[in-house]
């Protein structure tokens, strides 16, 4: 906040209505090209204050709308409305979800703090500790539907990841694997090199880092994320993953066909979709969406090739269902090691709706599909 906070309490607004009002994170372009304007009568009847900078500085996270404290990297990350479209969304955020978010948050936390394979594995959350969302009533009468007007002003603030490490511990944003240098010198290899591991050791440690906390998230509570690589950061002891954080929860995670009690605030988790769907949120998101891309770089860079890689992706899924045998019939009926799997264009989705790719209200209703993907893990089937 602005020094403008510390004389606002009397200067504008009536004793009364003090309580009435919450601090609001906006980032300055949001302000100047979009609620100075759009919420022009707001700010003319004192429901909008303009509190002037904040006094901390920021840095813009890869996500563009989320920003880390430089002044005080112990404080939350605060993640903004941004009208602009990105990626196939108005990076807007919706009061309503603002409403849920921190309880979303707070069941999720308790259920994983609780499981006693999540806390060997420490799969940890950077939780949405708090949120904020303002609805302006002519947005909400005038537009019935989700429309990118109607949010402009919610921000939500994040706990920072500083506070979890220990020891020489460090992060770095698992997309971050995926990049290269203007020499051609990808991340992942440097990461190995300098870890003293082999390709498949420090691939091992990796997958049973990120790939393991998902399996028993989906097989266990029939729980899914946003698993791609800019929501997951990585902890590193000597270069070596030993655990990750996931990020973006209150939007982002569902409950696909599942039974698992929620509050009444949140039953909107639950989402039914077809099982060859279900199954995508494993084969879609990870293998295709994140491994594929991974896999030429041990390869060019390690010498690593396609085949030693799905092994351990392989290897690491019957670790896991071998830890879990009373699962075996519900490991047959999302069987991970099927010959395909349907291919879901996600290009296709962008040139159809670059404005929303998907409505999370309705999870396959834009979804565009053209054949199937070979399973590149199906030749490692053993029988349950």
């Amino acid at each position: 906040m602005g020094t403008v906070y510390s004389v606002f309490n009397f200067s504008r607004v009536d004793r009364p209505r003090l309580f009435l009002y919450a601090p609001a994170p906006l980032h300055p372009w949001q302000w100047h090209e979009r609620i100075a304007t759009s919420f022009a009568a707001d700010i003319a009847r004192n429901d909008i204050i303009y509190l002037g900078q904040g006094q901390d500085s920021y840095l813009a996270q890869q996500s563009i709308r989320t920003f880390f404290n430089l002044s005080n990297p112990h404080k939350n990350y605060v993640k903004t409305a941004l009208s602009i479209l990105n990626m196939g969304f108005m990076r807007g955020l919706s009061p309503h979800s603002m409403v849920t978010t921190p309880l979303v948050n707070e069941w999720l936390s308790s259920l994983i703090k609780q499981d006693t394979f999540f806390q060997q594995k420490k799969f940890t959350l950077l939780c949405e500790r708090a949120a904020m969302g303002y609805f302006n009533p002519h947005f909400e009468t005038a537009l019935i539907k989700d429309n990118p007007h109607k949010k402009m002003l919610s921000a939500l603030w994040r706990e920072s990841p500083m506070p979890k490490l220990v020891g020489h511990q460090r992060l770095m944003t698992m997309a971050s694997l995926l990049h290269s240098d203007n020499d051609g010198n990808s991340v992942v290899s440097a990461l190995v090199h300098s870890s003293g591991l082999s390709a498949k050791a420090w691939i091992t440690h990796y997958l049973d880092a990120y790939l393991s906390p998902l399996l028993h998230a989906f097989f266990t509570y029939d729980l899914v994320f946003m698993p791609h690589g800019e929501n997951l950061m990585l902890v590193l002891e000597s270069n070596v993953p030993v655990h990750v954080l996931m990020k973006d929860i209150g939007e982002e995670i569902a409950i696909l066909n599942g039974d698992i009690r929620l509050p009444d605030a949140i039953k909107f988790l639950h989402v039914t979709v077809k099982d060859d769907m279900k199954i995508n949120y494993i084969l879609l998101d990870i293998f295709d969406c994140f491994f594929r891309y991974l896999t030429p770089l041990l390869q060019k860079d390690l010498s690593l090739n396609e085949h030693q890689f799905w092994r351990l992706v392989a290897d690491c899924i019957h670790t896991y269902q071998a830890q879990h045998p009373a699962m075996a019939k519900k490991f047959k009926k999302f069987d991970l090691f099927k010959a395909d799997f349907v291919r879901t264009c996600l290009n296709r989705l962008q040139m159809a709706n670059n404005q929303q790719m998907i409505d999370l209200d309705d999870r396959e209703k834009n979804l565009k599909f053209a054949g199937t993907l070979v399973n590149p893990i199906h030749v490692f089937k053993t029988t349950y």
